[in-house]
């Protein structure tokens, strides 16, 4: 007779997949670093795939990057106040952006996991993405597609389709506006929007002023549209 395999053997199984190409990615970026960046910041509210995830507190954040030719590695840390417990969010990617036939392209896998999640809960999952950007005239154009094969807590399959556009108002501002579709087996499916602008206030310090929304704000007060400023410090 045939065990039919549990949601953890999935995951156990696409682990080494997942690792695989993490490490085709880092290890050629740290072999090969030019260069290395990041930055610290903060928020009225941490707000990730349209949706409030700091329960309406300030959060603090801060993210770092090597890049070695195409080849990148980042890390990611915001405070929040999640339903499953968890008090932070972590994400760890590498990947790898090439340019072709007037495209810039962005393709990594990250790790993304929720520390202080409760005992039990399954806060800890891998997520492939692509993104495909180029410019039209002044608009500056950007289609993402992230996929989740087993999504934290309940949600299995995820993917989360966004196309965002932008248009440069001045030298130091930037005005853009962004929807996406989130579809989930096991999870919340939704359309999300953004809207806002962005002005560097010196070489290393840039504002950010934006409103979220979504369409199904009877899911709860994350989903609810809201105004979020936060000031990020370069370095």
């Amino acid at each position: 007779m045939t065990v039919p395999a549990t949601r953890s053997d999935r995951r156990l199984r696409r682990t080494p997949i997942a690792l695989g190409l993490f490490a085709a990615c880092f290890v050629p970026t740290m072999a090969n670093a030019q260069s290395f960046e990041g930055q610290v910041g903060v928020a009225t509210e941490y707000v990730g795939k349209g949706l409030g995830k700091s329960d309406g507190s300030p959060s603090i954040f801060g993210s770092v990057e090597v890049e070695g030719g195409d080849f990148y590695a980042s890390a990611f840390a915001s405070s929040a106040d999640l339903s499953s417990g968890a008090h932070a969010e972590v994400i760890v990617a590498a990947g790898y952006r090439p340019e072709f036939a007037g495209f810039k392209f962005d393709v990594s896998v990250m790790n993304r996991d929720l520390p202080g999640a409760y005992p039990g809960y399954d806060g800890n999952y891998w997520e492939y993405q692509a993104d495909a950007s180029r410019q039209l005239g002044p608009v500056s154009t950007r289609l993402r597609v992230n996929y989740t094969p087993d999504g934290a807590g309940g949600t299995q399959e995820a993917w989360w389709v966004e196309l965002q556009g932008g248009v440069a108002i001045d030298g130091k501002t930037k005005a853009t506006v962004a929807v996406a579709d989130r579809s989930a087996d096991g999870g919340a499916e939704y359309v999300a929007w953004n809207a806002g602008v962005k002005r560097k206030l010196t070489d290393r310090i840039a504002l950010d002023v934006r409103w979220y929304d979504t369409d199904s704000h009877s899911f709860g007060e994350a989903y609810e549209g809201r105004l979020v400023g936060s000031l990020a410090l370069s370095f």
